[in-house]
């Protein structure tokens, strides 16, 4: 895949963790996309805290984020006024911080896609009313 694909929590997880059941589908997907991974501190934060309960997998995470797999693109405090914007207009949801930055790195990459397990990411909108593009979605 040519097109540069943002990196929300659930993928990242599933692929550390072998006993997600999302596991094989992010193994797959991962094979097929272009590195680096854009994501967000946000993100990373989110990750390492679910697989705190797996050392090896935190430590496998970690690895690949060293290696530049992954590659933080948003300063959250320079977007600060447009995460605070997404995280009142999706409060109902609940929007997480990791979401909004993942919408807002979609706002200013906007030819990629965004890869996600999470399906708020088919109710949340871009620039206000955009669809975001989303990567395979699993098989259910």
């Amino acid at each position: 895949m040519n097109r540069s694909v943002i990196a929300d929590t659930g993928p990242l997880v599933a692929l550390f963790d072998r006993g997600d059941a999302f596991h094989a589908w992010a193994k797959d997907c991962l094979g097929r996309v272009m590195e680096p991974l854009l994501t967000s501190e946000a993100v990373l934060g989110e990750v390492f805290f679910l697989l705190s309960a797996l050392p090896g997998s935190r430590a496998a995470f970690a690895q690949f984020w060293a290696e530049g797999a992954l590659r933080v693109a948003l300063d959250a405090q320079a977007h600060r006024d447009s995460l605070v914007g997404l995280l009142r207009k999706y409060a109902d949801t609940p929007m997480s911080l990791a979401d909004a930055t993942v919408v807002r790195l979609c706002e200013f990459n906007r030819q990629a896609v965004v890869w996600a397990l999470d399906r708020h990411f088919r109710i949340y909108r871009q620039l206000g009313r955009k669809t975001i593009p989303l990567l395979d979605w699993p098989r259910e």
